[in-house]
């Protein structure tokens, strides 16, 4: 059994998402080639994960001993976890414990590795002869490996795993179970290629785990995902490559050599707390005609919050004042903030007509439709001179959507949780369905 990562670091703040606890060590569980895992006497449903300084590699023919590590490796695991855990996805992630440990929800592992590969490289290009290194993957290509070190990992189709028929912390592995994990592994990985990007470096692979969480029975992401787990190619340039391949491709492991090794892992760590920071901070400033109009207002700005976005609420009013919307609409564009604004008017609305024809920035109709007149109220926002682009869409929260989905193109955090948004839209769908099949059977 295993479980998921931390994702508090006690040690560095960029990585911290609460207050650091201690955690009285218990048995240990399990012990693997660069991890062991241990239960935790004062926190049922949870152990620690201790990772080594050891590093392998061709399941541990090589592998030698790396001073620091596992501090590194700790990190790295932390900030990713904090990246996906923050955008939305389910993961067994609890806290950071210490430096070069943290806790986790106790899992019964799925004995999977989940393989994502945008580029072609590596076993890949062994397996499939023909097929020239630097193939680029579109859409993204999906392995699964059987956790069998004395078989070497054996490549398992879907067809295996729906017959292995694993039973987990009382849950089956079935079709619901394999197609959520296939999916998850696909949306973690944009994610993670996405936050890679900002650092000009490409994801070019990676391997994933999941767990059955023993308490929830919630399949979740889990193990860790640090440097071991990964190639990156900074700049897209296999020479400069910082990941583990480095260590793989020694012809003589030296002092010198190591160094260099762990220097690459450092420099992934560092460069991995970036992955948290917004590269391009943007906003929506939502103007109301009245301040009736608060409510449906409050709406926008409590879903722009779910994706991590400021909003701004105004009031002001094209046709008593356009002088001062049109102060206000300078205001926002003086400072250099990516803006989006989003005009809330009912009855004739003259805020969205007047802001689309002065500024350059997005703008979005969000009209309240009331009972009495909606249905011709609305033609005010439909229905625009020539010369105007804005856009209308009548759910707060769609409209936060649709903002979200502007700013996203380059926020790749608010990306990161219209992703993780999907997928759990998906999931839900896809376990609803499956628990219908089942009362109807």
């Amino acid at each position: 059994m295993c479980a998921y990562i931390s994702n508090v670091d006690s040690s560095d703040p960029s990585c911290t998402s609460g207050e650091h606890a201690a955690a009285t060590k218990g048995r240990k569980r399990k012990a693997g080639k660069t991890k062991q895992i241990f239960e935790l006497v004062d926190e049922p449903g949870h152990v620690l994960v201790q990772s080594k300084d050891q590093i392998t590699a061709g399941n541990a023919v090589r592998k030698d001993q790396m001073e620091g590590k596992a501090a590194i490796a700790n990190k790295t695991t932390s900030c990713v976890f904090k990246l996906l855990q923050d955008a939305g996805f389910k993961t067994a992630f609890v806290r950071q414990h210490s430096e070069t440990a943290f806790v986790a929800s106790r899992c019964e592992m799925i004995p999977i590795e989940w393989v994502c590969r945008r580029i072609a490289t590596g076993s890949f290009l062994k397996r499939n002869p023909g097929v020239k290194e630097g193939y680029r993957f579109s859409p993204l290509k999906m392995e699964m490996f059987f956790k069998d070190d004395a078989n070497n990992d054996p490549q398992w189709s879907e067809e295996q795993l729906l017959a292995a028929g694993f039973e987990l912390a009382g849950l089956t592995i079935g079709r619901c179970e394999v197609d959520i994990m296939s999916k998850s592994t696909v949306a973690i990985f944009e994610v993670l290629e996405k936050a890679w990007a900002t650092q000009d470096c490409t994801l070019v692979d990676m391997k994933i785990e999941f767990g059955v969480n023993v308490t929830t029975k919630e399949i979740v992401l889990a193990d860790v995902i640090d440097n071991d787990s990964w190639r990156l190619w900074p700049a897209g340039d296999r020479s400069q490559q910082k990941d583990k391949q480095v260590y793989r491709d020694l012809k003589e492991v030296t002092p010198e050599a190591m160094q260099m090794v762990k220097r690459n892992f450092e420099w992934v760590a560092e460069r991995v707390k970036l992955l948290l920071e917004s590269q391009a901070k943007g906003r929506v400033v939502v103007l109301m005609g009245s301040t009736s109009d608060v409510a449906h207002c409050e709406k926008i700005r409590k879903a722009c919050g779910s994706y991590g976005i400021p909003c701004h609420l105004r009031v002001t009013s094209a046709h008593k004042g356009p002088d001062e919307t049109l102060r206000i609409k300078a205001e926002y564009e003086g400072d250099g903030v990516p803006t989006i604004f989003v005009a809330v008017a009912g009855r004739s609305n003259g805020l969205g007509p007047v802001m689309s024809g002065n500024t350059a920035y997005p703008v979005i109709n969000c009209p309240p439709i009331t009972p009495d007149w909606g249905a011709q109220d609305i033609w005010s926002s439909l229905r625009m001179p020539s010369g105007l682009g804005c856009s209308t869409v009548l759910s707060p929260e769609a409209a936060a959507q649709f903002a979200a989905q502007i700013l996203g193109l380059n926020d790749h955090l608010v990306w990161a949780r219209l992703r993780a948004s999907m997928l759990n839209t998906w999931v839900s769908l896809k376990q609803a369905d499956k628990k219908l099949q089942e009362c109807s059977l």
